[in-house]
């Protein structure tokens, strides 16, 4: 939820009313799955490709053709045809981001000083990803069929969090922002030719999400004949909260293609997901002006809200090419169609808080990367690899809920196989963020109750995965 203001570039609930000409806005941003931070999701926006340490470990570089365990079923369904036998991969990533806010300037729409402090030092907060994966070997019981699989994958494509304190300079922006999904995927891929397989999959994903911002009462009050000689701009907050959830369904689909013995091929497709969140509003008020603007207005009722959050379908082309035993080296694009995020339509059941429509404007975005693998002996992998991922954000629609920029990866993991049966791996990350900055004005629509707000943001991630592979 977000009050007074342009709504975060962000999937978006949003409650707006009016109190004595004054447009109020709430916004509630429903982004996508496990705690990241916002601008420090690990893919651009609010996606997270932390879904392998193995294929992390080359900055997910030829994950789409790379098929080397389990965990490549959430790139490539059709990579479980090269994995011998049957196996399960359990993966986890610490996610360890940092954004720090340097603010330049905040005042109201009156152009009184919001005063506060720089949102805690660290806006971001660090969290564990899981994914689980597992693969079962068909082919000696269904032998009309070649190369048979089966296949399950449980992980979070979507996420994001922030947790800004509660006095800080931009809280009519932003408090707490906070989306999960968990993505429950089977799937199933067979060889058409010899060096050719195909693979399809079902996801069935959960979505909840969670925001909340500083209200200004204060300001509000000012337009309010009744309540201007009690009205402090600035020094009666109060605080709104929204909290929503939906399932949603979706599907994959891939190709993997190998022309001779080492060069691999894949296509992946992952489909967009619609969710209808449902959820409820509720509020906060001041002592002072918020009852008596609450109930003028009809707005600020606990009420229920509705927003559809349109995730983007991805599609990705990756290469992977055997030099020798020793030396691989692979390579990965990949395209995601954020600017199905072009407007934001929110509906309420209270009638004094009308459909809020924002126009949000993202783009689509390129994922380049490059990787390579030694192998010194059979027991041993190391990886390299960096990448270069783009930001669907505009600049002129970037505020503290996704402050997101430009990343550049570098990478690096390993994998231990102490039996044929068991192996180990791995891998840690390091994401440079360009700087970013935010210029948000009270002559915005919609921005009016928020106030001015610019500053900028300093970035980093770091990634600390680990992985088990379990054939059986």
């Amino acid at each position: 939820m977000k009050a007074g203001g342009t709504p975060a570039p962000a999937r978006a609930r949003s409650v707006q009313c009016t109190a004595g000409g004054s447009v109020f806005l709430l916004t509630i941003v429903a982004a996508g799955a496990t705690a990241t931070a916002s601008r420090d999701a690990c893919a651009s926006g609010f996606a997270l490709k932390e879904q392998s340490v193995t294929a992390q470990g080359n900055a997910f570089a030829g994950a789409t053709a790379g098929a080397e365990d389990a965990s490549y079923l959430f790139f490539n369904p059709a990579a479980m045809t090269r994995i011998e036998g049957s196996q399960a991969a359990n993966a986890a990533t610490f996610v360890r981001p940092v954004a720090r806010f340097d603010a330049k300037d905040a005042s109201t729409a009156a152009g009184t000083p919001i005063q506060g402090g720089n949102g805690g030092g660290n806006g971001a907060e660090s969290a564990v990803l899981p994914a689980l994966y597992a693969v079962v070997d068909l082919s000696e019981t269904v032998r009309f069929v070649d190369g048979l699989r089966i296949g399950l994958g449980i992980n979070a494509p979507f996420g994001l969090e922030t947790d800004y304190k509660n006095g800080w300079i931009g809280r009519y922006h932003a408090l707490q922002s906070k989306l999960k999904t968990v993505n429950v995927n089977p799937a199933i891929a067979f060889k058409v030719l010899e060096r050719l397989s195909v693979g399809v999959g079902l996801q069935a994903q959960y979505a909840t999400a969670e925001l909340s911002n500083a209200i200004d009462f204060g300001s509000i009050a000012t337009v309010i004949p009744a309540l201007q000689p009690i009205a402090q701009p600035t020094q009666q907050d109060g605080r709104g909260r929204i909290e929503g959830d939906a399932w949603a369904f979706g599907f994959t689909a891939g190709l993997l293609y190998e022309p001779w013995q080492g060069t691999r091929f894949g296509v992946g497709y992952r489909s967009a997901i619609k969710h209808n969140l449902k959820g409820d509003a509720r509020f906060r008020l001041d002592p002072t002006v918020g009852p008596a603007i609450a109930a003028g207005s009809g707005a600020f009722a606990p009420t229920g809200a509705r927003a559809k959050l349109n995730l983007p379908e991805m599609v990705s082309f990756g290469a992977h090419h055997d030099i020798d035993e020793q030396w691989s080296v692979m390579g990965e694009a990949a395209w995601t169609r954020w600017s199905r995020f072009d407007e934001l339509r929110i509906r309420f059941g209270n009638p004094a808080q009308p459909d809020s429509v924002t126009d949000e404007e993202w783009h689509d975005t390129w994922f380049f990367a490059v990787g390579a693998t030694y192998r010194p002996t059979k027991s041993w992998a190391i990886r390299l690899g960096t990448a270069y991922d783009q930001s669907p954000v505009p600049n002129s629609k970037r505020t503290p809920r996704i402050p997101d920029n430009d990343r550049v990866w570098l990478s690096f993991g390993g994998t231990y196989q102490p039996t044929a049966t068991v192996a180990f791996t791995l891998g840690y990350a390091h994401l440079f963020m360009l700087d970013s900055s935010i210029k948000l004005s009270a002559n915005d629509p919609g921005n009016r109750a928020r106030g001015n707000l610019s500053g900028d943001y300093e970035s980093h991630i770091d990634l600390f995965g680990a992985q088990i592979q379990i054939a059986f």
